[in-house]
């Protein structure tokens, strides 16, 4: 696969893995790969834990799930998370950003502009959405046969100054490489954020995978192989708009949008510098 293709390819699996384990060979390319991101100085300050064993999963599964529910139902997510929200194609074509809700259960639909109300949360918890997006988000995660934790080494990692900055920037440029490297290996992978969301959640997960006081624990994802036909969730989004270029594209200063690329079809090989 080119790297043109793949980078257009790049997809963030809502839905259900295959059972079959993540090859060694596989989690070794994904690695190699992450380990090959820049960093500054050549500081390297990533690591990377792989979790194949059952009950660590099924247990941050669990944790995953719960705090999902108690989010959805607490209404903070959606307090938190307001401004990305899309209910109509229409309004996404419009801001070609966020999250476009276009798979939902029958008798919510007619209550989407009402989601961010008093009287729409009281009517999801009454539908009990929440423990339903819970116990889905609870399912994805156990069904996952590899979960990949993200850390930090706190020697580099330091908040409060450049290198903090840096570290972050060198951790997304390694999980880009991965993310990448997935499309090309028929392999999915999504980000388990609601543990991140709960007091005390991600706290359990660091001791679940017994992380030491040298390393942060930064984010932790599920990998696996994705089925040919993919079953979305009960309650599912889309987010495969992407901006026009003159929304985020300037020319010279801040102040002049890049006019003329909008619609001009985007290069899809290299012109020069080939060997072929």
């Amino acid at each position: 696969m080119e790297l043109f293709e793949a980078i257009r390819r790049r997809r963030t699996t809502n839905g259900a893995f295959l059972p079959d384990p993540v090859s060694e060979e596989h989690q070794r390319l994904l690695m190699e790969l992450a380990g090959r991101a820049p960093s500054q100085l050549n500081s390297q300050p990533w690591r990377f834990v792989l979790v194949e064993e059952r009950p660590t999963i099924e247990r941050i599964a669990e944790i995953s799930g719960r705090s999902m529910t108690r989010t959805m139902a607490e209404g903070t997510f959606f307090e938190r998370y307001r401004p990305y929200f899309r209910f109509s194609q229409a309004e996404m074509d419009e801001r070609r950003d966020g999250m476009l809700f276009d798979k939902l259960p029958g008798p919510l639909k007619p209550f989407t502009k009402q989601v961010f109300t008093k009287r729409g949360q009281l009517l999801m918890n009454t539908l009990r959405v929440p423990h339903t997006l819970g116990e889905e988000n609870r399912r994805l995660v156990a069904g996952s046969p590899l979960l990949l934790g993200v850390l930090l080494d706190r020697h580099e990692y330091r908040k409060e100054e450049l290198s903090g900055f840096y570290s972050v920037f060198s951790m997304g440029a390694a999980m880009e490489n991965v993310w990448l490297a997935t499309t090309e290996l028929g392999l999915g992978i999504q980000f388990v954020s609601f543990p991140m969301e709960t007091p005390g959640a991600w706290a359990e997960i660091e001791g679940l995978l017994h992380v030491p006081d040298s390393l942060e624990l930064m984010a932790v994802y599920r990998i696996g192989y994705l089925p040919p036909e993919r079953r979305r969730p009960a309650i599912d989004w889309t987010s495969s708009e992407r901006k026009r270029a003159s929304q985020y594209v300037f020319r010279g200063t801040c102040d002049t949008p890049q006019q003329g690329w909008d619609d001009v079809p985007v290069a899809t090989t290299a012109v020069d510098g080939s060997d072929s």
